[in-house]
């Protein structure tokens, strides 16, 4: 294992970091603690998966990101031989040449179980965001246990649930409320996308996975169908992360929607958030970014009948959006499943088009100050003080 010299102008031996991100929310933090760490040790070596971020900041990926891209107990089961066979070639790439650390980023069915294994061989573990065991399924606590050295927390309430079974966990805040500039300016956002200034806009998010575009679309596109019957001068603009779901989506708009006019712009969600009315989207890290834009939102969510039908009684919580879990209530409203009608959706959004959402938006803002705390810089001194104990 290579050995860490004290921070010089000259490293003798570079770190190496084994890293392994899922999506794009682990992608943008990944991208963001690179950074954190090669300001220090700017010859640091980082290698295991990452997406078009990572990349950026020099990780070298041995896998493309979005095979591991996919979400829920059904889904997951078509693509478990591939995950199987990536999980396999990982460990031998790390236990041949042990990195100084493995940092696995949110993805905890695939993450945990390759840093089992990692540990049990001698390599320091840590798991970047906690898997949602508060919320479901707690006694998995002693699976991150047997599997990480340290998990960094992204929510204040997660630590204080690590800190009961006495279990190394850091809170390091939330990269995007270090990137993020409380209430962006409209104008401007709808000026680098190139949208009408004096118009209103709902923007769609049905997910930015396979699975979410699959089950969400055609909920979404007939909810656009209905709220433009209602509301014939509100105009729909949505984000689309990569070519493959732009495809994807353009096939559920031909079937359900062909003649909506929707403004299709290739990434740049933050944008999209800043430059719209109102936000309809799935349950994820797009609601924390909506929260940090300050816009209204309204979640909209399905996936597989079976996959919620075996997690719902496990749910130890009762409510699924970031928003509404920091806030220990209802600040947006969530449609998930048998709620997500059409009928629900358009009552809805309509009511949000309709209003100042001015309380919303205010504990929005207390909100934001919560999570603000330079996480990159965090997970970076928490992970280098583990790699040197």
């Amino acid at each position: 294992m290579s050995h860490i010299t004290p921070h010089t102008d000259v490293e003798l031996t570079p770190i190496r970091i084994g890293i392994v991100a899922g999506e794009i929310s682990g992608d943008i933090l990944g991208a963001s603690f690179i950074k954190s760490v090669k300001q220090r040790y700017p010859n640091a070596i980082f290698e295991g998966i990452g997406g078009p971020q990572m990349i950026e900041q020099g990780c070298v990926s041995l896998f493309d990101m979005e095979e591991l891209s996919v979400m829920g107990l059904v889904e997951v089961f078509s693509r478990l031989r591939r995950l199987f066979a990536i999980k396999r070639h990982l460990f031998e790439h790390f236990t041949a040449d042990p990195p100084d650390i493995f940092v696995g980023i949110d993805a905890p069915d695939f993450n945990l179980r390759l840093e089992l294994q990692l540990k049990e061989a001698g390599i320091k573990t840590v798991q970047y965001v906690s898997p949602s065991i508060w919320a479901w399924r707690q006694k998995r606590i002693f699976k991150v246990a047997q599997a990480t050295n340290l998990v960094l927390a992204l929510l204040p309430f997660e630590k204080e649930f690590y800190d009961k079974y006495d279990f190394p966990c850091d809170f390091v805040g939330h990269t995007l409320a270090d990137q993020i500039q409380p209430d962006m300016s409209k104008v401007d956002a709808r000026e680098r996308l190139s949208l009408q200034q004096d118009v209103k806009y709902l923007a769609l998010m049905p997910g930015s996975r396979g699975s979410e575009l699959k089950y969400n679309s055609q909920m979404y596109l007939e909810a656009a169908l209905s709220l433009k019957e209602r509301y014939p001068a509100l105009n729909f603009v949505i984000p689309l992360v990569n070519e493959q779901r732009k495809s994807q989506f353009l096939a559920a708009k031909a079937l359900y929607a062909p003649n909506l006019a929707i403004e299709i712009i290739d990434g740049q969600s933050r944008d999209v958030m800043a430059a719209s009315d109102v936000i309809m989207l799935a349950s994820g890290t797009a609601t924390l970014e909506g929260l940090l834009v300050n816009r209204p939102m309204l979640v909209v969510h399905k996936i597989h009948w079976l996959t919620y039908k075996i997690f719902k009684p496990m749910m130890k919580v009762t409510h699924y959006s970031l928003p509404n879990l920091l806030a220990k209530e209802e600040l947006i409203v969530e449609l998930i499943q048998e709620d997500a009608t059409n009928d629900n959706i358009v009552r809805e959004a309509s009511k949000l088009l309709d209003s100042d959402n001015k309380l919303m938006l205010n504990s929005f803002s207390q909100l934001q100050q919560l999570l603000k705390c330079d996480a990159s810089e965090r997970a970076a001194d928490s992970v280098l003080k583990l790699i040197k104990r």
